[in-house]
């Protein structure tokens, strides 16, 4: 293994550079172990845990240039530069989210950074299908612009060109940026049908170096496409559900991560009860959020977090804490840069007093200590006004009539009728949608089942050409009294989603999200009580994470005083989900 001092170029003046480069690296490695030369930093006072024997001990790290260069180095001729008293705790490698949405967090990459480093996180493996879709033919530009300086930020970044919701020319492009590294998440409805971007894709993919992701609950898929997806180069699942899922993802071959993401934490115990219950052993697993609101990192935690529920659910704990390091960077093919505290991996370090339930007390990444006590110490040195766009309003013509439910069919006695009921929670463990009968009263639906009164849910088309596609139906989710509230999401089509009782203040709701380039608003009575505003591609906020944190628990207040119950993650992440099954199912044209 050798250390990376800068890119590789085949000009022989390049080639030269880099030997000389290396060759001044390997000396000051050996000089600072003879004692000749200055390290930039010494953690004493350790207790570190080595992920290959799975023990601890006691000892001492050295880092120079970014990197671990020894344990248990002579203290009696060592020269550094500054020294860091670990106060006894454990040393930890940095942790790894083996996937995650980077753009469906709403926070643009150094807000994010606020959120998941104090959390012990210092690596990402990332999606940003969402917002090169919502970019549109400034994909490319804008992708370059997202990650062109994720060298400053205090987390590692590496991404994926969307392997769906953008053409074979877009993923072409990003395939050749820095930090991509492979194919992200494909689509497998039309993979099933064998659609030639598809093959062109993973084609792109599989010479870029082979990193393919796949998702899609894998008992959920024929026989032909579960021998498939793996056949071709898809290495990584991160969709399973329930306990099938993960025998047939694990016996097919493929790195099967974890998550938790939005929607109910029971969801992840069912996995993790599994994974106790069925002794498979844990190098099978990566641990990843998928999903997760800002909001939620603040208050409950990142990988930390699950690390320390698969301890509860019965994991061993050093198994669990390899899940979200050492296994993972094994998967990505990376161990030789992190993963393990070990000579000449970088630096990126957890001290945290318990392995059972971890408590970042200190992050370093790069050797830099760049978080205490769940608290960030220097914010990215990033600006990103520069990609706040002007908003485009589509909705003039749109009027309360519009969002009416007009029934699906009506029984033979005209007492019923037959309409869509949608569910916030419906993806994946239970049924997104479904056709029910609820009473008809004077030709009126009357949004109820069983007895039950139910919010409307309207579907809207922002730009139309012709006739609005607009869907109106019944939704589990959002229980409001009076008022509305409604949320944007351009990718991979530019639709509104409204919730509300009454179709004026709903539609009046949607006018004010359709002056904004995208977000979230809640009216009452036609009056704005919140506002998230997504000023970046209408998928990322422009505000600090302070900032965007305070405005996503503002619209669950405002949503609060209307009724509202809410329980989890944040509504406006909640209904931010529902774009992906809207799509997935058809509701979008």
């Amino acid at each position: 293994m050798y250390q990376e001092v800068n890119e590789r170029t085949n000009t022989p003046a390049g080639q030269t550079d880099q030997v000389h480069a290396h060759y001044n690296e390997v000396r000051a490695i050996f000089d600072i172990l003879n004692g000749k030369k200055e390290a930039d930093l010494l953690l004493k006072n350790l207790h570190i845990l080595d992920v290959h024997a799975e023990t601890v001990y006691q000892g001492s790290i050295l880092v120079y240039n970014k990197r671990i260069v020894a344990l248990n180095p002579d203290e009696a001729i060592v020269k550094v530069r500054e020294v860091f008293d670990g106060e006894g705790l454990y040393a930890i490698p940095g942790l790894i989210d083996a996937h995650i949405h980077f753009d469906a967090q709403l926070a643009h990459p150094a807000a994010f950074g606020e959120a998941i480093v104090p959390c012990g996180t210092t690596t990402i493996f990332s999606e940003c299908l969402d917002f090169v879709s919502a970019a549109g033919d400034e994909a490319v530009q804008a992708t370059e612009a997202l990650f062109r300086h994720h060298d400053r930020l205090p987390y590692r970044v590496f991404a994926f060109a969307p392997g769906k919701k953008t053409t074979v020319e877009v993923t072409d492009a990003l395939l050749k940026l820095d930090p991509v590294i492979g194919l992200g998440e494909l689509a497998h409805l039309t993979y099933s049908v064998g659609n030639d971007d598809d093959f062109r894709k993973s084609a792109l993919g599989r010479v870029k170096g082979g990193f393919m992701n796949t998702h899609w609950g894998v008992t959920a898929l024929s026989d032909m496409m579960l021998n498939y997806m793996p056949a071709i180069g898809a290495f990584a699942n991160h969709d399973v559900w329930k306990e099938d899922d993960i025998e047939k993802s694990v016996r097919y071959g493929l790195q099967t991560q974890i998550k938790f993401g939005v929607g109910s934490s029971e969801v992840i115990k069912i996995m993790l009860r599994a994974i106790v219950k069925r002794k498979w052993p844990a190098e099978n697993f990566q641990l990843c959020a998928d999903n997760i609101s800002v909001d939620r990192l603040q208050t409950q935690g990142h990988m930390d977090w699950v690390i320390s529920l698969c301890a509860e659910m019965g994991i061993d704990p050093i198994q669990a804490i390899k899940m979200a390091t050492l296994y993972t960077a094994r998967a990505f093919r990376m161990d030789n840069k992190f993963g393990s505290l070990t000579p000449g991996r970088f630096a990126d370090i957890v001290l945290t007093d318990s392995l059972a339930k971890i408590n970042p007390r200190y992050v370093f990444k790069d050797g830099e200590l760049v978080a205490r006590d769940r608290k960030l110490l220097r914010q990215a040195d990033v600006d990103y006004s520069g990609m706040v766009k002007t908003p485009v309003p589509g909705l003039h013509d749109l009027a309360p009539e519009h969002l009416d439910i007009v029934p699906l069919e009506i029984s033979a006695d005209g007492r019923q009728a037959k309409v869509y009921l949608f569910d916030v929670y419906g993806r994946g463990h239970l049924k997104f949608y479904d056709e029910v009968w609820v009473p008809l009263r004077d030709g009126k639906v009357v949004p109820e089942v069983d007895g039950v009164p139910l919010n409307r849910i309207s579907v809207v088309q922002r730009y139309a050409k012709g006739t609005r596609h607009v869907v109106n139906g019944l939704f589990k989710g959002v229980a409001i009294e009076r008022g509305a509230v409604a949320t944007f999401w351009p990718a991979p089509k530019a639709y509104f989603v409204a919730v509300g009782q009454d179709s004026a203040e709903m539609c009046h709701c949607l006018r004010q999200v359709d002056a904004q380039v995208g977000g979230c608003i809640v009216t009452d009575r036609r009056e704005v009580k919140a506002a998230l505003p997504l000023d970046i591609y209408g998928v990322i906020a422009n505000m600090p994470l302070a900032e965007l944190v305070a405005k996503t628990r503002a619209i669950d207040a405002a949503l609060a005083d209307m009724g509202n119950r809410n329980e989890g993650e944040p509504v406006v992440n909640k209904l931010l989900t529902l774009f992906i099954s809207l799509d997935r199912f058809g509701f979008m044209v």
